[in-house]
């Protein structure tokens, strides 16, 4: 049985303003709410329901749309999927974003969000949902649509179904060789890799997402290309960095060939 169509109130309840007020930081909360029904228009609702099978029997499926939504804000906090339902009863920003003001419980379950998940992903939905999300986050203006899409595209959950794009591989890859270089000179390999991108002078290295460190805009191709060149330049660095004398043992030029014996 495929989902009906969710239309959830467009105009926020008296209880709902209460909420979209008290809001001081996460902001995309109070942009979902506002133009949830912008983002899930009929059309797409209907994309989302063909991810289902049509048969007569069965309980009505939990509207997709819904369960979009909860992927989004899941993907831009990083909420395990335990979490998710949590927040669902006990924090009324998701249940702002959700339509489920002043729930007694969760309005689905964890092995209905993963399951939806894996549609998304494997009809390359998830993708169609990020870029709408996006999309209206740039028109609108009611959020930031580089912050955004950085988030979204460097989400583990995505990554846990497809491989990641070509920037974060590399962002990866880079800062294990950081950790390498770091070990090399008696640091810690997780917290030493961060001094060594400061010292090579690829400190974007150092942070979680290489694609939220470079802040471009991802919708432009010339600037993705330009991204891509100081990627590039980045490897450059760290192989330099990696030669200079001295490196390997943390001493410095001229401090000697030998680490010190015991």
């Amino acid at each position: 049985m495929r989902p009906d169509v969710w239309r959830p109130p467009v105009e926020p309840s008296a209880a709902e303003q209460v909420v979209i007020k008290a809001v001081r930081r996460a902001k995309l909360f109070v942009f979902l709410r506002q133009y949830r029904h912008e983002l899930f228009d009929e059309p797409f609702q209907a994309e989302l329901a063909a991810a289902y099978k049509d048969t007569p029997k069965g309980q009505p499926p939990v509207p997709p749309a819904q369960l979009a939504l909860a992927t989004i804000v899941q993907a831009y906090t990083g909420a395990s999927d335990d979490e998710v339902i949590e927040a669902t009863v006990m924090d009324r920003r998701w249940q702002l974003v959700l339509d489920c003001m002043d729930a007694g419980q969760a309005p689905f379950s964890k092995g209905t969000l993963v399951g939806f998940r894996a549609r998304l992903i494997e009809r390359d939905l998830d993708r169609r949902l990020a870029e709408r999300t996006v999309a209206l986050a740039a028109r609108t203006k009611g959020f930031g649509p580089r912050a955004l899409r950085a988030a979204l595209d460097s989400s583990p959950l995505w990554g846990a179904g497809r491989v990641e794009d070509t920037i974060n591989l590399m962002g990866h890859a880079l800062r294990k060789a950081l950790g390498v270089i770091a070990v090399s000179q008696g640091r810690g390999q997780a917290a030493g890799s961060a001094i060594v991108a400061a010292q090579a002078g690829v400190g974007q290295l150092a942070a979680s997402s290489l694609k939220a460190a470079l802040d471009r805009d991802w919708d432009d191709p010339a600037a993705r290309e330009a991204a891509l060149a100081e990627v590039l330049g980045f490897l450059d660095r760290v192989e330099a960095f990696r030669r200079q004398p001295g490196r390997r043992t943390g001493r410095g030029r001229g401090g000697g060939g030998r680490p010190p014996g015991p």
